[in-house]
């Protein structure tokens, strides 16, 4: 009887595991079943454990791996793109309202004093609503983004970072400093 598979604790769900892969490929006799769960060994012919980087399979894996991984941080971006426009709309819903109430406040102004000053806190305003009803449904995205391939076709030295790329090197010099650091002073930290 198999249980329900979010109920099983980790090395039961292994078991399941290398079960179902011992019915889905036959082929492979030498899965090997440990004390927590089981490991599939990957024999070559040089008995070494681990694949050949020639072997087809093991290229297609690495392969459908590196998509997956990157439709997956696609698929994060377009999520995070979606949630900062929706911002930008909310922030436009409220900009709006207290456009409309300034407008309001200062027409009523303006009927009663009748000088066109009493108008000018709208020019900024009409500015900043402009600009926020384009970014919500305008074709400002659209810019932005035709803007950023322009400058990565054209102007590619813009995009690298100031001292380069960071090393193994440099990032193991940094964390040392900072447990030297730690130890020489620790009521600093």
């Amino acid at each position: 009887m198999v249980k329900n598979p979010g109920s099983m604790t980790k090395p039961d769900r292994w078991h399941l595991f290398s079960i179902t892969e011992r019915h889905r490929h036959p082929i492979r006799s030498n899965l090997k079943t440990k004390k927590m769960g089981a490991t599939a060994s990957c024999k070559n012919s040089s008995g070494s454990g681990y694949p050949e980087h020639d072997d087809p399979a093991y290229r297609k894996c690495q392969e459908l791996k590196m998509e997956r991984w990157i439709q997956m941080h696609y698929q994060m971006k377009q999520r995070e793109q979606a949630l900062a426009i929706a911002k930008h709309r909310e922030l436009f819903y409220w900009l709006g309202g207290f456009y409309l109430s300034a407008v309001y406040g200062c027409a009523s102004y303006y009927q009663r004093i009748k000088r066109v000053s009493a108008l000018a806190p709208l020019l900024p305003l009409t500015f900043v609503m402009g600009y926020y009803t384009d970014w919500a449904y305008g074709s400002k995205l659209h810019r932005i983004q035709a803007e950023a391939n322009m400058i990565m076709e054209h102007e590619q030295e813009l995009l690298h970072w100031p001292g380069g790329l960071p090393t193994v090197s440099s990032i193991d010099e940094a964390r040392v400093e900072i447990e030297m650091e730690k130890k020489m002073h620790p009521h600093h930290m």
